[in-house]
């Protein structure tokens, strides 16, 4: 969408202006645009099929808007069939719905340098949403804390490949549940300026999200803008509860973005086959994002699809796996002649440690994303343990690994230089590459270059102590936690921000459940 309202500034232009002169600006790369093409599993016979299906589930089995009369309202209104909570979309109904949703759109950062496109050819890398625990390699695993939630905002603001700040990093345990999201979100607004999610885990709190969104853009901006991306699942199968429901209204209704997503479990929460569970997502995700169209014919929504398979020996989710990349390659497809940008995908893994099972789960998950075609990944970078805990040393470790995606994304350039003719002609048999012209003017950016990975002589890294991966990151992790510096912020929206969730928290009793 594009900028039509000038934002608000709070507390003079002078000071903004000084702040922005003393800050320091940590490099960040714009968001993926692939020059590389989708990898389609699926052919014709197959997509169609899988879409014939979903609609025969919404139309005959339905799907339950549960501890929600004004969506029934808004279902029965619209033509469907309601009885009870269960409500069945005549053939054709979602589809048609769904076709106002937008196919790309701006989400606004603080500052703008940041902001990002999704949709199209456009992939933007959202870090790991939700873990109760943190695990560093000092302190082992334990219960996340407000400040393991601003360093990982820190770390995510520093990091080159990462286009957004994400949402719910790790969960605070050592805060009041109905409170904390405020302590979130201050934390995105303002230690990073990178794009930022809301909270979705009661209305009320999205209702507080678009607030401080105000309070930090300005009423105007945020009216005429979509400054949050938020992620509401759908408890598969078939089931979307009256609390996502309530979180998604009040997001489509200000005009902000909804990530539209089933949680899928296969054999678990889906059929055990990739077209039977295809056939779910498809369903679930055209209800979800029919119904946010429902709301506010417009509203930006994205169709999400977090599926993974299952160990039928232990019932834990496992990751990286065929049938996963199956699904997730499937989903692009459908997404796509749905119009409708796509997120999934992730640094998804099941290991207890940043090792080895958790380097080949995560790289096999973020290449399939990759060449899915995926518009917002989440869960990009610090993914552990099935997701139940966000590790500082994987979160460096992966979002360096990000960098190869750009690489990837950019494809074979074959203009006068990326032929290299010249080079050729220059070396001529027998010779050598490194001290050419071509060479010369090129180096700098031939070649991604990692900040973590250890490629010194034998000799060299046994004399700097032998160090492994993991040992690397959590280096990497304690000199960037010590050189971060936050961004320019006018003090009057810092103050207004604060003065906000203080008087949030007043008026609410703490409630740890």
């Amino acid at each position: 969408m594009a900028e039509t309202g000038a934002r608000r500034v709070r507390g003079g232009g002078g000071s903004a202006r000084r702040a922005e002169r003393t800050a320091v600006s940590f490099e960040t790369a714009r968001f993926i645009e692939r020059n590389i093409p989708n990898f389609e599993i699926l052919n014709e016979e197959a997509l169609s099929i899988i879409e014939w299906n979903a609609e025969t589930v919404l139309e005959e089995i339905g799907v339950n808007f549960v501890e929600n009369p004004t969506a029934l309202l808004r279902w029965r209104e619209a033509g469907a069939d309601v009885q009870g909570e269960r409500v069945r979309i005549p053939r054709g109904l979602a589809r048609a719905l769904c076709a106002t949703a937008p196919g790309s759109f701006t989400q606004h950062a603080r500052n703008p340098d940041r902001n990002v496109e999704i949709g199209g050819r456009g992939l933007v890398l959202a870090p790991v949403y939700g873990p109760p625990f943190v695990r560093d390699a000092e302190g082992g695993r334990r219960y996340a804390t407000i400040a393991d939630f601003r360093n990982f905002v820190k770390l995510g603001y520093m990091s080159k490949w990462l286009h957004h700040s994400g949402g719910t990093v790790c969960e605070p345990t050592d805060v009041p549940v109905n409170k904390r999201h405020l302590d979130m979100l201050l934390a995105h607004m303002t230690l990073s300026d990178k794009p930022f999610m809301g909270s979705v885990t009661e209305p009320s709190r999205a209702a507080d999200s678009v607030a401080m969104a105000k309070v930090l853009f300005g009423d105007d901006f945020v009216d005429r803008n979509t400054v949050m991306t938020s992620l509401i699942n759908i408890n598969s199968p078939l089931t979307f509860d009256g609390i996502m429901m309530g979180a998604l209204e009040v997001y489509a209704q200000a005009n902000q973005a909804a990530i539209v997503s089933p949680f899928i479990v296969g054999g678990a929460m889906a059929p055990v086959t990739v077209a039977g569970t295809l056939t779910q997502v498809l369903a679930e995700c055209l209800a979800g994002v029919a119904y946010s169209q429902l709301v506010r014919k417009g509203a930006p929504v994205i169709m999400g699809a977090f599926v993974t398979s299952i160990d039928m020996n232990s019932g834990a989710p496992t990751f990286g796996t065929p049938e996963a990349a199956h699904i997730t390659y499937g989903a692009g497809q459908l997404a796509r002649r749905l119009g409708l940008p796509y997120r999934s995908g992730g640094a998804f893994c099941g290991s207890k440690l940043p090792d080895a099972q958790a380097a080949y789960e995560s790289a096999n998950s973020l290449n399939m994303a990759l060449l899915a075609g995926v518009n917002f990944m989440l869960h990009a970078c610090g993914w552990l343990e099935g997701g139940l805990v966000s590790s500082y040393e994987k979160f460096v470790m992966d979002a360096d690994q990000l960098g190869c995606l750009h690489g990837l994304a950019k494809g074979v350039s074959v203009d006068a230089n990326g032929q290299g003719m010249d080079a050729i002609r220059e070396v001529g048999p027998g010779g050598h590459y490194l001290g050419c012209e071509h060479t010369q003017a090129n180096f700098k950016s031939a070649f991604w270059r990692t900040d973590v990975l250890d490629y010194k002589p034998f000799e060299t890294w046994e004399e700097e102590g032998a160090r492994d991966t993991e040992a690397l990151a959590s280096a990497r992790v304690k000199k960037m936690l010590a050189d971060y510096q936050a961004p320019a912020l006018d003090e009057g929206t810092r103050e207004a921000l604060a003065d906000f969730v203080a008087r949030r928290k007043s008026e609410m009793p703490d409630a740890f459940l």
